[in-house]
């Protein structure tokens, strides 16, 4: 299946030249993909201390604003283990045994916060410029309350490949991913158990990956992983290599969970559930709420 919107098109992963343990990470926007690449680079290259920014490291292969030439070119000149950004569901990737999925996922009212903010911090005219369309048109009217938005998020009845980032494309990414679960080459994680338990998930994707770590090297990578360390490192690890962000610091907002909760009434709140339960099944919405 082939994803589209105005900053990015899943076609671009045609003919991708595939090597024996790529890792893709495949996940919705904001809802663990900076903290993924990170993790794997330090696995990969057993240090903090990167060779290179992070995007330049795992550049987004889907993304529109870098042409498609240079960031094959990129992947092609890497020596190190790739591991690679989309925002692309599997369905829409080529599905290659040499290389491993890694899905995050996050409770969606969460996520949904988190994009809210961070839709804000987006450098609107940049982006236009970019892309080479048209520049958006300055409005007076104020901004919708962020309650109100997540409200008119949870309940916006859309197509998911039309809206990947709704509450319909969140689920179908999700449960696309939870279908597949079983498979060797297909690793799912949690947002909520790199929060409670780093040190846990990363050696859990270790094992997955075949990535062996020494036992002392153990604390300081972990320890590079956690939020306070990458935001300090924002200017290393926000993934803006085109300077489409307002404040770099700000990509790294919050790092926790239970925000998009925090703002719901009970009905409110019952309403998001019901909505969930007609997009994704049961056992799916159990580990993905807990």
């Amino acid at each position: 299946m082939r994803y589209r919107s105005s900053d990015e098109d899943s076609a671009r992963w045609d003919g991708f030249p595939f090597r024996e343990g790529d890792i893709i990470i495949s996940t919705r926007s904001k809802s663990g993909t900076t903290w993924m690449q990170m993790i794997c680079a330090l696995l990969v290259f057993r240090s903090p201390d990167l060779p290179a920014p992070l995007s330049d490291l795992s550049p987004w292969l889907d993304w529109l604003v870098v042409p498609r030439d240079e960031v094959f070119a990129r992947l092609e000149a890497q020596e190190h283990r790739r591991f690679i950004k989309t925002h692309t569901p599997l369905d829409g990737l080529p599905l290659d045994p040499r290389a491993t999925y890694v899905v995050v996922a996050r409770h969606p009212l969460d996520m949904a916060v988190s994009l809210f903010h961070h839709v804000d911090n987006l450098d609107r005219q940049r982006m236009a410029e970019l892309l080479g369309t048209p520049a958006p048109t300055e409005t007076s009217s104020p901004p919708r309350p962020i309650h109100d938005s997540l409200v008119a998020w949870i309940n916006r009845d859309v197509a998911p490949a039309d809206a990947m980032d709704s509450l319909p494309g969140v689920m179908w990414h999700l449960t696309d991913a939870w279908r597949r679960r079983q498979d060797p080459n297909v690793v799912l994680v949690h947002y909520a158990d790199l929060v409670n338990n780093l040190s846990g998930e990363m050696r859990r994707l270790a094992a997955r990956l075949g990535i062996g770590v020494p036992e002392e090297q153990w604390p300081l990578l972990t320890d590079a992983a956690g939020f306070t360390q990458m935001r300090a490192r924002a200017a290393q690890l926000a993934p803006d290599p085109v300077g489409i962000l307002k404040d770099g610091n700000a990509f790294f907002h919050r790092g926790s969970s239970g925000a998009g909760r925090e703002l719901l009434t009970e009905e409110e709140l019952t309403q998001y559930e019901k909505r969930a339960a007609e997009l994704a099944p049961d056992d799916l919405l159990t580990w993905l709420h807990r």
